[in-house]
């Protein structure tokens, strides 16, 4: 039995089944989590990976936006000659 870092819920794993570095997911909340210790089972949430890339996108696709607001704001001083 070990314990989720993220919700504290008992999850039953078997340190035979399991092996240092295995990743598994947390029935209640859905964290991932890395196997860090066997005997005891010993759990560690584990950043997703795919999170922050999407975080990055986002964060690309808002300059990206910005920089076309500002060439809009500089096409239209020209309307003003």
């Amino acid at each position: 039995m070990a314990t989720c870092p993220e919700c504290d819920a008992d999850i039953e794993v078997d340190e035979f089944d399991v092996d240092k570095g295995d990743l598994i997911s947390c029935p209640d909340c859905g964290a991932n989590l890395e196997v860090t210790s066997t005997s005891p089972v010993e759990l560690e949430a584990v950043e997703d990976d795919d999170d922050e890339e999407d975080e990055d996108d986002d964060l690309e696709e808002e300059e990206e936006d910005a920089d076309d607001t500002e060439d809009e704001e500089t096409e239209g001083g020209d309307w003003d000659e």
